[in-house]
């Protein structure tokens, strides 16, 4: 990532108190730039299965879904989880974007989500709550997720890249917004930080042997801009901000045949979403995501087989997770 100045306080904590999970099938040379000081662990499938054991079927190879096993081995307050074609962006200006240090800004700083502020995140320093926010909510709530976005090459649907297949995103945008209560949006995995200590069993990304991103996108918005606020947790989205470069596009024709499922069931998947409900009993985001799994039996298992596999990976991931995390505080 950017160079990181030594007098920043936010920096400080990065060493310390953050593990970066890269999911990769490529050459893996980029580990000989890691800077003196820190280190890296390297994790392949016979390891996995090595250390989840049965269990190990709930992590999908298929894709960069794999990289769900790093939230679930880091014993790190925060992660932040990037692809292997992401690199440094910069600013209008030149400068070197510190990605790590603004999402951990991010995720240091309250998130608003019962009541939308028209000045975008109020606690950053020239901005404030505008009149007409009520004051009880001014104190927010404690930030799980921050959402970063990508300069370059926009992560498009495969239809969209067909459509579209010279389309570069240039624009910058220095804004930081709480995704609002109850709002549904495509989360990527390619600029992601969160807090492990409050929404990390449910960052799972879902089975994807038959389907590519699209389920595992709504399974990961219902709790990042839904459900986490019943636990009084929040999701901040960068509008882009912080920003990294994405260099690579993936094949169009390849995600096509991949997404082609995603397609038809989506409508279902919505619906399935807007209309569930979490009893008061789940108090816990394990016990959220393993209610999940059983009304994703019952509703999504009769669209398609690949719903009740989902399921009962989703349930095998909590297991797993709570195995290799017992010490770890439940939020």
């Amino acid at each position: 990532m950017a160079r990181e100045s030594s007098s920043s306080p936010t920096t400080l904590l990065l060493k310390d108190e953050l593990d970066i999970v890269i999911p990769t099938i490529r050459n893996i040379e980029f580990f000989e730039k890691v800077p003196e000081g820190f280190d890296y662990e390297i994790y392949n499938r016979n390891d996995i299965n090595r250390i989840l054991g049965r269990k190990a079927s709930c992590i999908s190879f298929e894709d960069s879904a794999c990289r769900c096993f790093g939230y679930m081995v880091s014993k790190k307050k925060y992660i932040y989880t990037i692809d292997d074609d992401c690199f440094v962006a910069k600013d209008p200006s030149g400068m070197e974007i510190n990605a790590l240090e603004q999402h951990i800004k991010n995720l240091l700083s309250p998130s608003t989500p019962f009541f939308f502020n028209t000045l975008y995140d109020p606690y950053r320093e020239g901005a404030d709550f505008v009149r007409g926010y009520p004051f009880s909510l001014r104190e927010g709530v404690p930030t799980a997720i921050s959402h970063g976005l990508w300069l370059n090459i926009p992560d498009y649907d495969a239809r969209t890249q067909l459509i579209k297949p010279l389309e570069r995103n240039t624009r910058y945008v220095e804004a930081v917004l709480t995704i609002p209560k109850g709002t549904f949006f495509p989360m990527c995995g390619m600029n992601l930080a969160f807090n492990c200590e409050l929404p990390c069993p449910a960052m799972y990304f879902g089975l994807m042997i038959f389907l590519y991103t699209n389920y595992c996108y709504f399974v990961k918005c219902w709790f990042c801009g839904g459900d986490l606020q019943p636990l009084g947790l929040g999701c901040e989205d960068g509008d882009g901000f912080p920003y990294i470069w994405h260099s690579k596009a993936s094949n169009p024709f390849v995600n096509l045949k991949k997404e082609c499922n995603g397609i038809y069931w989506q409508e279902e998947i919505i619906s399935f979403f807007q209309s569930a409900a979490l009893p008061k009993e789940c108090d816990t985001v394990q016990k959220c995501y393993t209610e999940l799994a059983k009304q994703v039996r019952e509703k999504l298992g009769k669209v398609d087989d690949y719903f009740n596999k989902l399921a009962d990976a989703m349930v095998t991931w909590i297991e797993a997770w709570d195995e290799l995390n017992a010490s770890r505080k439940s939020a």
